[in-house]
């Protein structure tokens, strides 16, 4: 009995314990993974902590960065009359760059915030020198490695109705492909310098706020980008006299730009969708001979863009897919540019240009319950900037894209950027005219991409947060005729970078590569370290009037870094 007694006791309490298993509450599921932009590109930068409310806080952060650079010493073409071989390239195969950015913020509460951000030293510390290219602003003829660039400094007070910041700002839109603060890193390539504005900007949500959509007004005097600079006086064109071999010539005031913008943007969960307008009027003082012969050069132009981007999950699955895109019309007119033709008719150069990127991805997360992060990103960027095949008939068409919208390595950054640097500055010779044809100092891309359409594949595989492998393919053509301003305003005739016909559109084929590390070496610092490189092969629009094809060019970067 006492046997048949204890069974019966553990079966009824294996039946309680059963009962009360039932009834315990079952484990919280994780929360659902959501999209973040680690995922796909990961850049080891630290971000700002938020201040708490009632107390001040005082952080800086910043970048140490060194850059080694091989490369193709990029044919290009010679000034007229130079000796057999003198000057028919950049002149240069490897240089060292380095920059320190730091970005000291000040914060009260959570209303109240002081931003600076600033470069020193910043320049070229090593390497070979470049030559006749110095209508590029960062043209790297000497070695400047001290330089000094204040980038902002802004106040900032988050009010009852919406934000107020007043100061030097950084400007940055949608993609960057025309406002660029020159701060987002990119796959391949680095950024520089940026759009920089003395600002007082107003942002509110008029519908509350919590609620998605934002609206902004803002007043700007250009500080700093590729059209105009406050501090800075230049010579007519943009070529050191001494260079050419030149006197001096008249110089040109300092240009001063004024723009008002007006943004509206939709900021949901998972997608934003904006619309952003610029009204631009700047202008200077110059010389049409002399001191005695002053007239006023000026620019106006209205600029519409539209920007987007959305994410959304894979059923099944973690990972998401992504996409963004931009698209911007520039319609204006100016005196900068100009001929003897519309001087006479008493009529002004109208602008009328256009162009936009999208880009289309998926990324498959790893470890999406703990430390996720994208171990795989495949994406195809497609973009379009109009060209212009006759500089010289009353209408600019050329469009350039930011220059730190990096696409590629070699193509745009590198054979373009100088071909169309030293096209502007032989351009200036005074044994070919004693005063340059205006609207020079636009000729040099930059590294911007213009006059193109393009298709760009990428590939990422992250095997760990902390290391990317990367890849890419850059197919490119022209959208007009490329013609060489130097070949038509010198030489009359209207011909490619090589001399050659200007119908031939194939740019060629760039293939990148590389690898990117990213170790925390300390609380608060982590130190990079990786490399790309990338091949062009150059299409049929860099052959010479020989046929000859340009010779395959390539460009090695190595980087070094330390984030804090």
């Amino acid at each position: 009995m006492r046997t048949y007694a204890l069974l019966s006791a553990i079966a009824i309490s294996l039946l309680a314990l059963d009962a009360r298993a039932d009834e315990a509450p079952a484990p919280e599921a994780a929360p659902p993974l959501t999209f973040k932009e680690h995922f796909v590109l990961e850049s080891g930068r630290l971000p700002v902590r938020p201040a708490a409310p009632g107390l001040v806080s005082v952080q800086v952060h910043g970048e140490l960065q060194f850059r080694g650079l091989g490369y193709s010493d990029v044919p290009l073409q010679p000034r007229l009359g130079a000796a057999p071989g003198e000057g028919a390239s950049l002149g240069s195969k490897g240089r060292m760059v380095q920059w320190l950015r730091l970005k000291p913020v000040f914060q009260y509460s959570d209303k109240l915030k002081i931003v600076g951000e600033l470069d020193v030293p910043v320049g070229m510390a090593a390497g070979q020198t470049t030559t006749l290219v110095s209508a590029a602003l960062d043209n790297y003829e000497e070695l400047a490695w001290y330089g000094v660039r204040p980038r902002q400094l802004y106040v900032e007070y988050q009010s009852p109705i919406g934000l107020l910041r007043a100061g030097q700002q950084a400007s940055h839109w949608g993609m960057g492909l025309l406002a660029n603060d020159g701060d987002h890193p990119s796959l391949f390539g680095d950024y520089r310098r940026g759009a920089l504005v003395e600002r007082l900007l107003f942002a509110t949500r008029p519908l509350g706020r919590d609620k998605p959509l934002v609206v902004a007004l803002a007043g700007d005097l250009v500080f700093q980008d590729r059209l105009a600079s406050l501090f800075k006086d230049i010579p007519i064109g943009v070529t050191p006299a001494d260079e050419l071999g030149a006197t001096a010539g008249p110089k040109v005031g300092r240009t001063r730009a004024l723009q008002a913008v007006a943004a509206a943007r939709w900021e949901g969960k998972s997608f934003d969708l904006g619309i952003y307008g610029v009204y631009r009027h700047q202008s200077r003082t110059t010389q049409a001979t002399d001191a005695l012969s002053p007239f006023d050069e000026y620019l106006e132009a209205g600029i519409v863009d539209v920007a987007g981007k959305f994410n959304a999950p894979v059923p099944g699955s973690s990972s998401f897919v992504f996409g963004e895109f931009e698209a911007a019309y520039i319609a204006g007119t100016t005196n900068y540019l100009r001929n003897i033709e519309l001087v006479q008719a008493g009529k002004t150069e109208s602008l009328r240009s256009w162009g936009g990127a999208a880009r289309l991805g998926a990324v498959h997360v790893a470890s999406p319950n703990k430390g996720a992060f994208g171990d795989l990103v495949l994406a195809v960027e497609y973009g379009f900037a109009t060209g212009d095949a006759d500089p010289y008939d009353g209408v600019t068409r050329r469009f350039t894209l930011d220059q730190n919208h990096n696409v590629g390595l070699v193509l745009f950054d590198h054979v373009l950027a100088w071909k169309t640097a030293r096209s502007a500055t032989i351009a200036q010779d005074p044994r070919v005219t004693y005063r340059p044809a205006p609207g020079l100092e636009f000729a040099s891309s930059e590294g911007g991409i213009f006059g193109t359409t393009y298709v760009n594949p990428t590939l990422v595989v992250r095997p760990r947060r902390w290391l990317d492998v990367k890849g890419g393919i850059v197919v490119a053509q022209t959208t007009a005729d490329l013609v060489d301003p130097f070949q038509v305003g010198a030489l009359g005739r209207y011909a490619n970078y090589e001399g050659a016909s200007s119908k031939k559109q194939d740019l060629g084929v760039e293939f990148d590569t590389g690898v990117d590390a990213r170790f925390p070496v300390y609380t608060g610092f982590v130190f990079q370290v990786g490399a790309e490189a990338g091949v062009f092969f150059p299409g049929g629009a860099f052959a010479d009037a020989n046929g000859k094809q340009m010779d395959t060019q390539f460009l090695v970067n190595s980087r070094l870094g330390l984030q804090f």
